[in-house]
């Protein structure tokens, strides 16, 4: 082996293109992430949920809703807690609507898929927890696809590293600070490769206890956030910050905490009734 192939750097390299085009029309890897990860969470989340007594097709008629509200919400969220990046001098305020540039907060997202997938659950007379709970492991195998995107968008990487798994980034896509670097922590694969595990995780834990009253998506939701905790702190993109720290770490910490409360409240609340109800929810309880 020669010294200069011995002393090669190991790293992932950077995308040519996020965007391929069929004629005139273009083809985003954003998108088609975004849209591969909604369809394979309403499939996981249809057989969860006819396999706990639901109506076959139930979970798809509720996806119609959650998906429009989840993506506003996603996009809300992005644009209030980083508004510097669309308004004030310099900005052009419509490229807040260009959804296939990045930018989706998935607290957001998550909050406004809740309210869309409520609204579908009363209008089909189904239990909203039961439905969440049948979603929870889909929803973590959609954010890993989804985060895909931002590796063909080259955003939401983190600090300069050389380790072997190193991410490759573009000159012109490096933040100001950081130009003299070409490798950085890909963030994006960490939190693919986190949420990937709390999916397989979150169905294992859930054959052995089976999980209902929103338990399972209270789970979801401690498994997520305990891994953005670490995750975010390693990211350099522009945020704002609280206290010298990024916003979205606090935000994990206050997401997690409301659900771990939810999750000892509602299996306390099991244990205490004595009234003979069984533990398995009823899938087509209003």
């Amino acid at each position: 082996m020669s010294l200069s192939s011995a002393s090669l750097v190991t790293y992932i390299p950077s995308p040519s293109t996020g965007v391929w085009h069929l004629g005139p029309f273009p083809l985003r890897a954003y998108a088609i992430g975004i849209i591969v990860g909604a369809l394979l969470a309403i499939w996981i989340g249809e057989r969860r949920f006819v396999a706990r007594g639901g109506r076959e097709g139930l979970i798809s008629d509720v996806a119609i809703w959650a998906i429009p509200f989840g993506i506003v919400g996603a996009r809300i969220y992005h644009v209030a807690t980083d508004p510097e990046l669309y308004f004030g001098e310099g900005r052009r305020a419509i490229e807040a609507l260009y959804i296939w540039n990045g930018g989706l907060g998935i607290w957001g997202a998550i909050a406004g898929g809740a309210v869309g997938a409520y609204i579908a659950c009363r209008r089909h007379d189904v239990s909203f927890l039961a439905v969440a709970d049948a979603l929870a492991p889909g929803l973590l195998v959609a954010q890993a696809v989804g985060r895909i995107g931002n590796y063909f968008n080259s955003e939401l990487f983190g600090r300069p590293t050389d380790l072997p798994w190193a991410l490759e980034i573009a000159p012109q896509h490096r933040p100001a600070g950081y130009e003299q670097f070409a490798t950085f922590h890909p963030t994006f694969l960490y939190e693919l490769l986190w949420n990937l595990a709390a999916a397989a995780l979150l169905v294992v834990l859930d054959r052995r206890v089976r999980f209902t009253g929103g338990r399972a998506f209270a789970l979801y939701v401690m498994l997520y956030t305990a891994g953005r905790f670490w995750i975010e702190q390693l990211r350099i993109d522009t945020a704002n910050h609280v206290l010298g720290v990024r916003l979205n770490v606090f935000t994990a910490v206050i997401v997690f905490l409301a659900a771990l409360a939810y999750f000892l409240w509602s299996r306390r609340r099991d244990r205490a009734a004595q009234d003979g109800t069984p533990a398995d929810e009823d899938a087509t309880a209003s």
